[in-house]
């Protein structure tokens, strides 16, 4: 009881800071502190959101399928990375420099290559979108599994353990929570280097949406894109965090 009380609390605190900025952004807009171009109001804004849904939706489902497929690769090769990197440490010494410069190249820079190389269909845009998400989960995972109590380790050894009986029974789940609140990070790096690669080219997509409607100078629509894409970020992590809660039921008692 006390902890959903307190989940509750937590909730109405954050949609009171929700209400008083909207509040305040349409005080600002309704006084023509900014004007009206450059600041649409929230109600022009939910009106375009209405108007646009349509539309958003079918370029929601481009981004969201470049955005998913990414987002799967990343995560296979950020836990291919961890495993390796965990077992060999000359192999560790070799590719965590590597990756760590591969996250100093910024994205928008490496974008047009990507479009150079490969077209403006969905390739490119996958591709970094792994390039994004793989390193929260290499790195989260390669701290859970250095980070496990080696009595433990020791322990299965005595007992006639190899490496992958180890890394089934203690590395891996004493990894999960850090897996987990990676995941949640590069779920919403997802969405973002989606909508990122498409504004440097596309047939579709809530980037390449947003493209047009900033050509047009239709504000209320562009942060009607910006919105949506901060919902479905929101939705990703929330799923995660179902996801976490299924896959670790320990974490709840």
């Amino acid at each position: 009881m006390i902890r959903k009380s307190q989940s509750i609390t937590n909730k109405l605190w954050s949609c009171s800071a929700v209400l008083g900025l909207l509040l305040l952004w349409q005080g600002i807009c309704s006084a023509g502190i900014i004007e009206a171009y450059l600041l649409p109001s929230p109600a022009s804004v939910g009106r375009a959101l209405i108007t646009e849904f349509p539309a958003l939706m079918e370029h929601g489902k481009i981004t969201l399928k470049e955005a998913f497929a990414g987002l799967f690769l990343g995560v296979v090769l950020g836990f291919f990375i961890a495993v390796i990197m965990d077992h060999f440490h000359g192999l560790y010494r070799a590719i965590y420099p590597v990756i760590i410069l591969t996250q100093t190249i910024p994205t928008v820079a490496l974008a047009p290559l990507l479009v150079l190389w490969f077209g403006y269909e969905m390739t490119p845009k996958i591709i970094l979108i792994v390039l994004t998400t793989f390193f929260p989960v290499a790195i989260g995972l390669l701290s859970g599994f250095q980070s496990v109590d080696p009595d433990e380790v020791t322990l299965l050894r005595s007992m006639g353990a190899g490496n992958v009986s180890i890394f089934r029974y203690i590395k891996l789940p004493g990894a999960m929570g850090q897996f987990f609140s990676s995941l949640r990070i590069s779920a919403s790096y997802a969405v973002v280097g989606a909508v990122i690669s498409e504004w440097l080219g596309g047939f579709g997509g809530l980037g390449v949406y947003m493209t047009r409607v900033k050509k047009a100078f239709a504000f209320d629509k562009m942060f009607a894109v910006i919105i949506l894409i901060s919902v479905i970020s929101l939705l990703l992590m929330k799923g995660v965090d179902y996801l976490s809660k299924k896959c670790m039921p320990w974490e709840e008692i």
